[in-house]
């Protein structure tokens, strides 16, 4: 059998309209980069992200896996001013068959975005294009286009920013949600890495490039504190009774890690830090940590100055934790 793999895109093509559910791996492994390469213009759209009719004049329409309802309705009224249709999948979606003994939701998912659409997409003179040669094979009757995967460079401007507060810090936890979507949106560079169980997963899923990461025992979290790429360290701490007690251990676990920190006033672990120094001491004000952060973020150089400053103390404080070490008392009984 002939394998076709010609590129599917010609400059011709003016905008392409590329619907997803989400963010996803399909389009960044495959169809922008094959866009980007012929610098067309791409407009990505998610399922309720409609166009006018004079938007799609002359444009190429192309449905990412699955083919929304809302998208369906408007694309059969519009299909003959469409320069063309187009379908991607990288997995089997359009068999039911092909994901038996996979969860009953994902396969439900399947049957009722692609699999119920393959007739549909049959009868509007859509194409196919496919990720591997297993599926150019098996679609063969639809002389489908193979489009294999770009690899995805690592972006060296990247900033991660992190909070590791335990279950014990509700109350930090819920009042960076604000703080973390601000900078996130202002700064594409930021990502945000936060621990925590289900509702904290619940409450930050909603903001782009955050990643929560499930709380785990001290042996697992001092391997995982090792691992490199963390550049701002966050401690805000309110001036609750419980918060009063706490020691400075923060300080020295972003220290640990080469990051740099910004910390609440009032704080033990602020008390380790002259401000612009060896790190930044900002009031606990939503605004103002926004900003600290998103000049922090853009400041390579005062990162590095604040960390260094901050590894500086640490035999300091390992001295001044040797000298209030207690003495054990000799409780051996005599015989």
């Amino acid at each position: 059998m002939t394998v076709k793999h010609s590129h599917p895109l010609t400059e011709g093509d003016r905008v392409v309209f590329l619907v997803e559910e989400q963010s996803n791996p399909s389009t960044d492994y495959f169809l922008l980069p094959a866009i980007s390469a012929r610098s067309l213009n791409v407009v990505r759209c998610t399922f309720t992200d409609l166009p006018s009719a004079e938007q799609l004049d002359d444009a190429l329409v192309v449905f990412v896996r699955y083919v929304p309802p809302a998208w369906a309705r408007l694309i059969a009224t519009l299909r003959p001013r469409l320069r063309g249709l187009v379908f991607f999948m990288d997995d089997d979606v359009l068999d039911v068959r092909a994901s038996v003994g996979m969860p009953l939701r994902y396969r439900f998912k399947l049957a009722r975005l692609a699999a119920r659409y393959q007739k549909w997409l049959r009868r509007h003179d859509a194409e196919l294009w496919v990720a591997t040669l297993y599926l150019q094979q098996k679609y063969a009757h639809w002389h489908p286009r193979l489009v294999l995967p770009f690899p995805i460079q690592n972006s060296n401007d990247v900033c991660r920013v992190f909070y590791h507060g335990s279950a014990s810090h509700g109350a930090e936890i819920r009042w960076l949600h604000p703080v973390m979507a601000e900078v996130l949106r202002r700064d594409e560079r930021i990502h945000f890495e936060i621990i925590g169980g289900e509702e904290v997963y619940r409450l930050f899923r909603g903001l782009p490039r955050v990643t929560v990461v499930h709380p785990m025992k001290w042996p697992a979290y001092q391997a995982f504190l090792a691992m490199p790429g963390r550049h701002i360290g966050l401690v805000p701490l309110h001036d609750l009774p419980f918060n009063r007690a706490r020691s400075y251990t923060k300080f020295l676990d972003i220290t640990r890690c080469g990051a740099a920190g910004i910390y609440s006033p009032g704080s033990t672990s602020a008390e380790m830090v002259s401000h612009q120094c060896e790190g930044l001491v900002i009031p606990l004000e939503q605004k103002c940590w926004i900003e600290a952060i998103v000049r922090l973020a853009g400041d390579e150089s005062l990162r590095r100055t604040l960390a260094a400053n901050a590894g500086k103390k640490l035999p300091e404080l390992a001295e001044r934790a040797q000298n209030s070490c207690p003495v054990l008392l000799n409780t051996t009984k005599k015989i």
